[in-house]
């Protein structure tokens, strides 16, 4: 390009840095410049501190080790979540879901038969805590790092203190040329072809830009406010609108695993960092109040001293009509937001991130592929928002008005109806997500573990001498398998223990 091309990204926070280094890394050497606003005095929101494996492409694309960031950050592996009292059925009153490798594969095809027998009603107890080797590890409180040469590759995530990864990431973007600028919008003023033209700041300064990227948070100033984009709400579908966080000492040794624990109105989570355990309630304010849900975690955490202050979260659940609208992306909370229990904020601001600067290129810098990219960060938002919907369909609590409505009436999707319908009626799951083509948001053993794991099945009612004898030693052959292959991982110690944080590193 012969101009500068100037970006400027409005906030800053996870979503903010994440797109100013990767914006930087691949268009800085190009004519772009990039400068981020952020005002003073507005607080970053983060209601957990959890991530998918998604994040791993971050770093590294970033070329940033672990051994770098994850220090800084506090963070600490994530093997997978923990649900706990999601249902009362006996059997089914736990379950983890497990990030799969590829060792598992051969398990895991065992699984679905087991699973195709019981679901035919083969008196089998099929739990999906047995058949792969993070479930394992994670109970046996090992890390995915392992003691020596480990032929197979572990997918994994990870936890961390979300301001401080914001801060990290601040210093890598300022270090690659992004401009920093401390302000308030105060005005947005448009071109007359309806294009955002500058933004008029508190302090009387004017900041033009050819493109600017809306990370403002739940306020959407510039998609919502200033460029009117509809916002869809997920309200019909899911009931949580609101957390309180609450944290605690550090554990040690601490489980790599996230825990989401049902609630009498929602769902806590617990997450240990290397320096504190994270700890939050996300609950419907159409059901709690926010001082009973204070009270609520404060109780189920043995978080007894009033002194720890808790921090309270409206929530705002749903996305944009279109997420990039004419000289303007947004990416974070500010485009849409689905409840954290999976742990999908992070991961949806960098494929939406992602899949502008691959589009904005392909187009040469111009706004061709715009309807590809709105598209298919709708479709991203509206499966993981299905996904999440299941958790809640599948519970059979009955102790509260709150989980009675959660599985009362509900809008559901058409491509979530035909996945229910398909397993009550004993249809092939797998090729129903290769005929939907949404294997890329959840996989088929994504599918297979909930619903596995929150006991929906039709009632055991025939026996066969045979097949249990099979199925009994082949359960008995994997856990002797997967007992081998836990021994050869590094155990979770605590920052005390370490003597050093990058030993566990």
């Amino acid at each position: 390009m012969v101009k500068t091309y100037k970006i400027l990204i409005l906030g800053g926070g996870t979503a903010g840095w994440m797109a100013a280094n990767l914006m930087a890394k691949s268009w800085s050497k190009q004519g772009f410049s990039i400068t981020l606003m952020e005002s003073p005095d507005i607080p970053t929101v983060g209601v957990g501190e959890g991530s998918t494996p998604y994040i791993r492409r971050f770093f590294e694309q970033m070329d940033i080790p672990e051994s770098e960031w994850m220090p800084q950050c506090h963070a600490t592996y994530k093997n997978g979540i923990r649900f706990t009292d999601w249902t009362t059925k006996p059997g089914f009153e736990s379950y983890f879901h497990p990030f799969a490798t590829d060792i598992d594969n051969p398990h895991f095809n065992l699984f679905k038969q087991h699973v195709a027998l019981r679901r035919q009603g083969l008196n089998i107890s099929v739990h999906p805590d047995d058949y792969f080797l993070m479930t394992h590890m994670t109970k046996r409180k090992k890390l995915p790092l392992p003691t020596g040469q480990f032929s197979h590759t572990l997918f994994y995530a990870y936890h961390f203190d979300a301001k401080l990864l914001g801060d990290f990431l601040k210093k890598r973007a300022l270090c690659a040329g992004v401009k920093y600028l401390v302000d308030k919008a105060f005005e947005i003023e448009k071109h007359p072809n309806g294009d955002i033209a500058a933004i008029q700041t508190h302090s009387n300064q004017r900041i033009e830009a050819d493109f600017f990227v809306d990370c403002s948070g739940f306020s959407s100033l510039l998609m919502q406010k200033a460029l009117d984009v509809p916002f869809i709400s997920y309200r019909d579908s899911l009931h949580n609108d609101a957390a309180v966080a609450i944290p605690s000492a550090a554990e040690a040794p601490f489980l790599p695993q996230t825990l989401s624990a049902a609630m009498p109105c929602g769902w806590r989570w617990k997450i240990p960092l290397t320096h504190r355990t994270g700890n939050g309630y996300v609950y419907s304010s159409d059901h709690l109040s926010g001082d009973e849900a204070e009270q609520q975690l404060r109780n189920a955490a043995g978080i007894n001293n009033a002194r720890t202050a808790a921090h309270h979260i409206k929530m705002r659940v749903g996305r944009n009509q279109a997420h990039w609208k004419r000289n303007c992306l947004a990416v974070g909370l500010s485009q849409g937001f689905i409840e954290p229990l999976e742990a999908t904020g992070l991961q949806m601001t960098l494929i939406t991130i992602e899949q502008f600067i691959a589009h904005f290129e392909k187009g040469n810098f111009t706004s061709r592929y715009q309807e590809n990219v709105n598209n298919g960060i709708n479709a991203a938002f509206d499966h993981i928002r299905d996904y999440v919907l299941l958790h809640y369909l599948a519970n059979n609590r009955n102790d509260t008005q709150y989980w009675r409505d959660c599985r009362g009436d509900v809008a559901i999707s058409d491509s979530l109806r035909s996945i229910l319908e398909i397993w009550s009626q004993g249809g092939d799951l797998e090729q129903e997500l290769q005929r939907q083509n949404i294997s890329q948001y959840y996989p088929s053993l994504s599918w297979h573990v909930i619903l596995t794991g929150m006991g929906v099945f039709p009632s055991a009612h025939y026996q066969n001498p045979s097949l249990n004898q099979q199925f009994q030693t082949s359960k008995a052959n994997m856990k002797a398998f997967f007992n081998h292959c836990v021994a050869q991982f590094q155990s979770s110690v605590s920052a005390n223990q370490q003597g050093s944080v990058q030993n566990v590193y």
